[in-house]
């Protein structure tokens, strides 16, 4: 693409050359000769010198720069544009429904949706337009699933969840397994059915090996927006507010809500029967045991707010001091009380 056709798509201002050739987009620091790369986190301007792209995308001035550069509200979703341009065409693997995929006749798939050789989609399921199921995938009965969805190998959901529009499900993920509920009596565990469903909102991505509890009753929920990681355990009746992101190797236990707009970072614990208001920003490894009121900030196991926990780690860091200043001081207390009793 020309740079500058490349600048209107971004509706940015653009100095430079506008017929200057861009094959495809490249990072600040690897970038070749043709690639049009960006610069959004400063840590990366040292390397505005060197690089070897033949132009840039930038939001704020930069002093003295020489390569041709396009400037924008936001350099990181201007790249982000940059990337879907330069993507080659997504899942013309296959078209049509497989004869090799094992479909029952109940299903109802719209003509445009794309079903690979050994899917298997079960009874009275629906498929809305455009979707794309990958080998291995299994559907079971009453799951419906939204318009331009895509499920890839491995991707298993079970009966009776329903997932929304532009769903993207990531190798190995499944919805629908059952809540971890079991009574226990007379020592043993007797399992509690789990009646309940998975209701997937529109535009959710779920990363690699993430698993989703059905719930015991009712719906766990997932709402619209959401964007989780891979190795992401929710339990059952979890509900996970609009546009919420949890990155890997979290663990949400039964029936913890989640307000709109959290960010939960990875190997992060949460128990259960707690609420995480809207706007929270949880540190990596924390571990939450109660409730976390809105846009608070918190770090730690148990986790507390920011500040106060780094004042924490602060004084721990200093313990083994504080620890020799206290025995040297008994030591100076023990030394005066020996002085005084020979006064005596």
């Amino acid at each position: 693409m020309k740079l500058k056709e490349i600048a209107d798509t971004l509706k940015g201002e653009l100095h430079g050359p506008g017929d200057l050739e861009i094959t495809g987009p490249g990072k600040i620091d690897e970038a070749a000769p043709g690639q049009i790369t960006f610069l959004a986190n400063p840590k990366y301007q040292k390397y505005i010198a060197s690089t070897r792209a033949s132009a840039i995308v930038i939001d704020k001035p930069i002093e003295g720069l020489a390569l041709p550069y396009i400037l924008v509200a936001n350099a990181y979703v201007a790249f982000m544009q940059i990337l879907r341009l330069f993507t080659p065409p997504q899942h013309d693997y296959f078209a049509g429904i497989s004869q090799q995929a094992e479909v029952d006749p109940t299903a109802q798939i719209d003509p445009s949706a794309k079903i690979a050789p050994q899917a298997y989609i079960g009874p009275n399921v629906k498929i809305g337009k455009n979707t794309v199921i990958y080998p291995g995938v299994v559907v079971l009965k009453n799951v419906q699933i939204g318009d331009d969805c895509v499920l890839y190998p491995h991707v298993s959901v079970r009966e009776d969840c329903v997932i929304g529009n532009r769903v993207i499900l990531h190798n190995g993920v499944v919805i629908g397994s059952d809540g971890f509920g079991f009574a226990p009596f007379n020592g043993a565990y007797h399992k509690i059915p789990q009646i309940g469903n998975v209701i997937i909102e529109d535009d959710v991505e779920i990363g690699a090996n993430s698993t989703i509890d059905r719930a015991t009753t009712g719906s766990t929920v997932i709402h619209r927006g959401c964007k989780i990681d891979n190795l992401v355990q929710i339990a059952h009746n979890v509900k996970v507010g609009d546009h919420t992101a949890i990155a890997a190797q979290t663990g949400i236990a039964g029936s913890v809500e989640i307000g709109k707009n959290v960010v939960i970072a990875g190997q992060v614990g949460i128990v259960g029967h707690i609420k995480i208001h809207d706007k929270v920003i949880v540190a990596a490894k924390s571990g939450i045991s109660k409730d976390v009121p809105e846009g608070e900030i918190v770090f730690g196991s148990p986790a507390l707010p920011m500040g106060k926990q780094k004042r924490i780690e602060a004084s721990m860091r200093r313990l083994p001091e504080l620890i020799k200043r206290v025995r040297d001081l008994e030591e100076e207390l023990n030394a005066l009380k020996e002085a005084l009793k020979r006064k005596e």
